[in-house]
Formats: structure tokens, C-alpha cells, sequence
């Protein structure tokens, strides 16, 4: 008894040590985003002129609703996109299949300096070149690849027997996709969504290749202030998009649960 006592505690304390190191930093950061000094001088004064400044920095904002909008288009195309892509490979055999299957976990896998230097010179070659239409083609060919393994997966623990139940009672095809296998299956739409959002939002490198001055998204604008002088507007702007981040995050959990149920 006494050793699953230590062990447990153990247990308890290596967790606590996990949150502490994934959170820390972030509950660090949006205090600061609340200090008067620039220099994260102690001790702490309370001031909201980082958020008022913010708002003046035309550039910040601008780069801010770019990765916005670029990462819900990626999102609502990724969702579209592999949601059918996954019930392809799910209910149909041909050839190639499992190389296809296959050629879904390169792209999550090569580093993405490698991936942005490809696009790069591929956008040049077929005359796209550079820009916020070559940043959205760039993520959406980053993030459709989670979008169909996360759907795909979900789809594993589908009863193929449902939409059988379903054909004998007269429904046709799109009515069986619609009512019986696409409630089934939208945890896994939605874990998909989040994940394409997250993707196309956080990612760096490709946007760093394509981007181009004045068009640029919240990560290259971040790394381009932080080069010329850090200020607390970047914690005024990251602590805002963390909380609206989790607030969505657990609205999605209050009113969807991942388990299937509603």
C-alpha cells in the first residue's frame, strides 16, 4: 500500500510539473501583456496601454485578420475536402488505394522548411508565385492531410451495417450520407476542422516563403517585430487570441462531445 501511495503522488506531481510547463510560460506572458514596463521590469504595475496601442498598430492587425481569414478558408476547404476524400477511400476499392493512403503521411512528416522551400519554387514555376492566394494553398496542402487521417479514423468505428438499415428502409445514397453516416463521423469533421485551424494559424515557415511585404500573417509579422524590437503588443495580441481560442475550444466541448453524443 505504501508503494502505490509514493507511486501515485509520484504521479500527481509529474502531471502538476507537465501543466506547470506547458502553462507557465503562457500565464507569464499575458501578465506581462498587463505591465507598464516594456522590459518586463519588476515589481508589476497594472496598465492596459499594450491593448490601447495595439489597436493603433495597422500592420499587427492587418497581419492578425490575414491568418484569420487564411485559416478559416484552409479550415472550411480541409473539412469539405477530406470529410469526402475519407468516405472515398472508406467505401471504395481500387487500385492504388493503399498508396494513396499511403502519400497522406509524408506531408505531416518532411520538416516544413523543406516543404515551403518545394512550394516556393513550384508557385514560381506555374506562374503563382508569391502571395496570400499562394500562403492559402500552401496551408490547405499542409492541413488536408490531418483532416482526412482524423476523419478516417473516426470512420473505423463505423458500423457499415447503419447504412445498410438505412438503404432497406428506402433511403437513397446522399440521404444515408446525410442522415446516418455524417452524424456519425462529425466529431471526427470537427477534430479535423480544429486541427486544419491550428495548422494554418500557427504555421510559420510557409507563410515565412510565400509571403510577400504587406501581405503577411500574424506568425511572420510576429518574427519580423521581434527582430526589429519586441514590444508587449505581441502579448497584448497573443493573449487575446489565446482566450478566444479556449473559449471555443470549450464551447466546442460543451455542446459537442468527441464521444459521438450530442
Amino acid at each position: 500500500m505504501a508503494t502505490t501511495r509514493i507511486l501515485e503522488r509520484l504521479g500527481r506531481l509529474y502531471i502538476w510539473l507537465l501543466l506547470a510547463f506547458l502553462y507557465l510560460p503562457i500565464i507569464i506572458m499575458a501578465l506581462m501583456s498587463f505591465n507598464v514596463s516594456p522590459f518586463y521590469q519588476l515589481p508589476f504595475e497594472w496598465t492596459t496601454e499594450w491593448y490601447a496601442s495595439l489597436w493603433q498598430n495597422d500592420q499587427l492587425i492587418s497581419a492578425t485578420w490575414n491568418s484569420l481569414e487564411i485559416a478559416i478558408i484552409t479550415t472550411i476547404i480541409c473539412v469539405v475536402l477530406g470529410s469526402a476524400a475519407s468516405l472515398a477511400l472508406y467505401r471504395y476499392e481500387f487500385r492504388g488505394k493503399k498508396i494513396l493512403q499511403a502519400l497522406l503521411f509524408p506531408p505531416i512528416a518532411i520538416p516544413w522548411l523543406i516543404t515551403g522551400t518545394a512550394m516556393l519554387i513550384f508557385f514560381f514555376g506555374v506562374g503563382i508565385g508569391r502571395g496570400l492566394f499562394a500562403i492559402l494553398l500552401g496551408h490547405v496542402a499542409l492541413a488536408l492531410p490531418y483532416v482526412i487521417v482524423v476523419v478516417s479514423a473516426r470512420l473505423q468505428t463505423f458500423a457499415p451495417e447503419l447504412e445498410e438499415a438505412a438503404r432497406s428502409l428506402g433511403a437513397n445514397q446522399w440521404q444515408v450520407t446525410r442522415r446516418v453516416t455524417l452524424p456519425w463521423i462529425m466529431p471526427g469533421v470537427i477534430a479535423g476542422g480544429l486541427f486544419a485551424f491550428a495548422v494554418s494559424f500557427d504555421q510559420f515557415v510557409v507563410s515565412y516563403f510565400l509571403s510577400t511585404p504587406g501581405q503577411t500573417t500574424l506568425p511572420v509579422e510576429i518574427y519580423a517585430a521581434i527582430r526589429k524590437g519586441f514590444t508587449p503588443e505581441i502579448n497584448a495580441v497573443s493573449t487575446i487570441i489565446i482566450v478566444v481560442s479556449m473559449a471555443l475550444m470549450l464551447l466546442t466541448a460543451r455542446f459537442f462531445k468527441f464521444g459521438g453524443e450530442k
